[in-house]
């Protein structure tokens, strides 16, 4: 039985998902032009911070904010629907765990 709390296990998910988000996007805009083009997988390992930006912050703000905004929207997205989704994931473990 996991005695580690869901929101603990959720929160580091969420943490690691920035840090491997943020490598993933570093990576893939210095080496655009050695690849031609977006590093392999960087839409996949980008897919939360990706909707986020879509679905949440493109209604609210315009095209037009800069760089390092949407960067830290597109992150804060990445956290927050990681996170979310692994608490939903670990809780529903736990709980099936528990009944067997």
């Amino acid at each position: 039985m996991m005695k580690t709390k869901t929101r603990t296990i959720a929160v580091w998910a969420g943490l690691i998902s920035v840090i491997i988000g943020a490598v993933t996007f570093a990576l893939s805009w210095n080496l655009y032009d050695v690849l031609g083009g977006p590093m392999p997988g960087t839409k996949v390992l980008l897919f939360p911070g990706s909707l986020t930006l879509i679905y949440v912050w493109h209604p609210l703000f315009t095209e037009e904010i800069n760089f390092w905004p949407k960067f830290a929207l597109q992150m804060f997205g990445q956290f927050f629907v990681v996170t979310a989704m692994a608490m939903l994931c670990v809780g529903l473990a736990k709980k099936l765990l528990r009944a067997t």
